[in-house]
């Protein structure tokens, strides 16, 4: 008699099993072992404020946050982030109950869906989005149900009616950013009014990824969703040093929202990280009160390598859309004779020596972001003018 065999079971749980090796990981290596210059991953090359360095440095020194800071942040951070949000958008958060501390801002999405989300709720996203959103999702139990925004007069744009038609009785939570990674879009005042009401109406979680919100350009607004009517008790607030202050490895993010928000959020961070960063949370408490000419410097620091950049792609052949924030800049390979994003950025190393993303790594609907490609601009005005100059090998061919 034959003797029976089973299949070896997978060691990869099946909610992760979609999810391999992040394209950030891929591209970096890329950059790596061909030399080029990686306008992929959006880290900048400089670091920030050298008194934000230096209150680290003296945290370190000073003995403070050297062992566990307390599990919902140091009082003093908590403390500058509620006067951050009332000094800038007049939301009024006590930091003992309203504000939590998390390991960067991907670890406070984490917690948030992990801690609000029963399995098989629905979470509607916007498309394309941060590859962690659908993992996070997935790990969660959740169903994501992609809205995407879709190219319109020269930017991404939301279709109000899309979203209203992708909420149904499961959908739990409404996932939203703004301004978007990556297509750079700024969600209007009047845009952010619909999605308010759409979540009163439909009795709806929110939970809004507000990491680029000092980096937004040309007289660009930035708006809070929970400064809207009926949004504070049902809008989980996501925020971050790393891209505000240029210090993207200390990983200091934060959660604002109303105390049952904040406490379900605690109740699964407590179980990730529970506590990181000790110094440098001290560190960007001090940031947080940095003079408003700071701000200002910085956003025109960025916009005119947005502006280098988006000159140097569009010479290069580029179909290039107007980025309203953030850093990055999403372009159109088609007038290139180029349609695979994917296979345009595993090549564009050898043939140029600059690394991309591709946007179709952030869509479920992988042909809707087939032909276009993301860099970042978070780079010194010198890099960024190189990289130009072997950009424009494409056009000559």
């Amino acid at each position: 008699m034959a003797r029976m065999t089973s299949m070896p079971r997978p060691l990869l749980n099946r909610r992760l099993a979609e999810f391999g090796t992040t394209i950030f990981a891929e591209m970096s290596a890329l950059a790596l072992s061909t030399g080029s210059i990686n306008l992929g991953q959006g880290f900048p090359d400089t670091d920030g404020p050298e008194e934000v360095r230096e209150a680290a440095v003296r945290a370190l020194r000073d003995g403070r946050g050297n062992q566990y800071p307390p599990g919902p942040g140091i009082p003093e951070l908590r403390t500058a982030i509620a006067a951050h949000q009332q000094r800038r958008y007049g939301l009024a958060y006590d930091p003992d109950t309203e504000v939590l501390v998390t390991a960067g801002a991907t670890e406070a999405i984490a917690a948030a869906l992990l801690g609000l989300l029963e399995p098989g709720d629905e979470v509607v996203a916007l498309e394309p989005y941060y590859d962690s959103y659908a993992a996070c999702i997935a790990m969660a139990g959740g169903r994501r149900v992609p809205v995407t925004l879709r190219p319109r007069d020269g930017a991404f744009r939301l279709d109000l009616d899309e979203l209203r038609a992708a909420v149904t009785d499961r959908t739990r939570l409404l996932l939203i950013n703004t301004p978007h990674n990556p297509t750079g879009t700024v969600l209007t005042r009047e845009e952010l009014t619909a999605i308010a009401a759409l979540a009163v109406e439909r009795d709806l979680l929110v939970v809004t990824d507000e990491v680029y919100e000092h980096l937004v350009f040309d007289d660009v607004e930035h708006v809070p969703l929970a400064s809207l009517p009926g949004m504070r008790e049902r809008t989980v607030t996501i925020g971050s040093a790393g891209k505000t202050f240029s210090f993207t490895g200390w990983k200091v993010g934060w959660v604002t929202a109303a105390p049952g928000l904040v406490a379900a959020v605690r109740s699964a961070k407590q179980f990730l990280t529970y506590v990181s960063s000790g110094p440098f949370q001290y560190a960007v408490a001090e940031a947080l009160a940095l003079p408003e000419s700071y701000f200002t410097a910085f956003r025109e620091d960025m916009r005119a390598k947005r502006d280098l950049l988006a000159a140097g792609l569009a010479e290069a052949g580029f179909g290039v859309f107007r980025t309203a924030g953030t850093y990055f800049i999403t372009t159109d390979i088609r007038p290139l004779g180029e349609s695979d994003g994917i296979a345009f950025c595993r090549a564009l190393p050898e043939r140029a020596g600059v690394v991309a993303i591709p946007n179709a790594v952030f869509y479920d609907h992988r042909e809707a972001g087939a032909p276009f490609v993301r860099f970042a601009f978070c780079k010194r005005l010198e890099v960024l003018e190189e990289a130009t100059r072997r950009l424009a090998k494409l056009r000559a061919r």
